[in-house]
């Protein structure tokens, strides 16, 4: 915030406004100068002034009409006026100017000292109010943050709560078949439902872990030198059973020559492999699904394309955002938390890097576009 504050000195005499804007030279202030009424009301409307100083006498419209116009106007209504005037300051007209809202009503010639005391206090008082309304605005925008975050907060728990209760209404089903005469077959098939849904357990816990270590700062990233073909294949393979579920069609598109980089194996693969299964789950059956990678001046840039529900316009900004979902998406979701791509975000970033999302908009598929930093050469 500048600590020069906007003054306004209304006068129909030239040579009177160069003797207060003289006076007023070493406060902190910028002189703004009218010679009329309406003039003063046009800068009036243009600027937050911390105080007016109005000549009485001026033809036209005098100081007096003017007073009564501001404050008849909400954005001018609170701006201190003080009233100048090179006439008798009686009573009677000191009454009128403090009937029209003045503040002061002080005569000429001016002395100096008093006027400069009296425009200091009133510009501190301006910076004061300017120094509320911000601090106002600012928390504000908390409340409504706090808000949001907490009506996100509501639905990510009665996400997880809806992804817990299955698997564990599958768990209990299974204990209660296994205490039951079975066959050798149907306690394999038993035994493998089970470990299926422990499976699914342990990588929601695993997000949610996830995401708390990262916003914690506890994530320390285990940075080796890596072949690029080697963690996408990977990820490939960990997301197979995605593509394989959904029946899409997966394509994958690699340099051929060695691409290598510095980061964490592990946590480039999960990157990848989340923005694969992302793409499955938002892919109708049957849908092509492209992972490509190449480099781009000293970049590597991987992109995971989709076919799929694609992403409105007005949720490409927060898709990343933890928590946040595009409402009509969940019923396309074969399960999940929908903390993934926050996940992503925020791996990529640890790395030193960035991931975007383009769309055209419902129904037109998704590009998710991963940048990071190359290196030359191998181990």
């Amino acid at each position: 915030m500048s600590d020069h504050v906007p003054v306004l000195l209304v006068d129909d005499l030239p040579a009177n406004l160069t003797a207060l804007e003289a006076l007023l030279t070493d406060e902190n202030i910028t002189v703004f100068e009218a010679r009329s009424g309406p003039e003063a009301l046009e800068l009036l409307l243009a600027h937050d002034f911390a105080l007016a100083l109005l000549d009485v006498q001026m033809p036209e419209m005098n100081g007096f009409e003017l007073a009564e116009l501001m404050r008849g106007m909400e954005r001018t209504r609170h701006v201190p006026i003080i009233f100048v005037t090179a006439g008798t300051a009686d009573t009677q007209r000191r009454f009128q100017g403090y009937e029209a809202g003045a503040v002061d009503f002080i005569s000429k010639p001016i002395e100096p000292h008093g006027l400069r005391s009296k425009v200091r206090v009133l510009c501190d008082l301006h910076r004061q109010r300017q120094q509320i309304a911000a601090q106002r605005d600012e928390l504000a925008a908390s409340a409504a943050a706090l808000r949001e975050a907490d009506r996100a907060k509501d639905r990510f728990l009665a996400v997880l709560a809806h992804e817990l209760r299955n698997p564990v209404a599958a768990l209990m089903g299974a204990v209660d078949l296994l205490g039951r005469p079975r066959s050798a077959d149907q306690a394999g098939i038993i035994h493998a439902r089970m470990e299926r849904t422990v499976s699914h357990l342990a990588r929601l816990v695993e997000d949610l872990l996830d995401v708390s270590r990262i916003t914690e700062g506890k994530v320390t990233l285990k940075i080796q030198r890596i072949a690029l073909s080697d963690v996408l294949n990977f990820a490939v393979e960990s997301s197979r059973h995605h593509m394989d579920a959904g029946n899409h069609h997966l394509t994958v598109a690699l340099p051929e020559a060695p691409v290598w980089f510095d980061g964490d194996y592990s946590r480039i693969a999960q990157i990848v492999a989340n923005l694969l299964g992302n793409a499955a789950k938002y892919t109708p059956p049957g849908g092509a699904i492209k992972l490509s990678a190449r480099t781009i001046g000293g970049e590597i840039v991987i992109e995971v394309a989709d076919n799929g529900m694609g992403i409105p316009a007005d949720m490409q900004a927060r898709i990343f955002e933890a928590f946040a979902q595009v409402e009509d998406h969940r019923a396309y979701a074969q399960g999940g938390l929908g903390i993934g791509l926050a996940l992503v975000h925020r791996l990529v970033t640890l790395h030193g890097g960035s991931v975007s999302v383009e769309s055209d908009g419902r129904g037109r598929g998704s590009v998710f576009t991963v940048r990071l930093v190359q290196v030359e050469g191998g181990d």
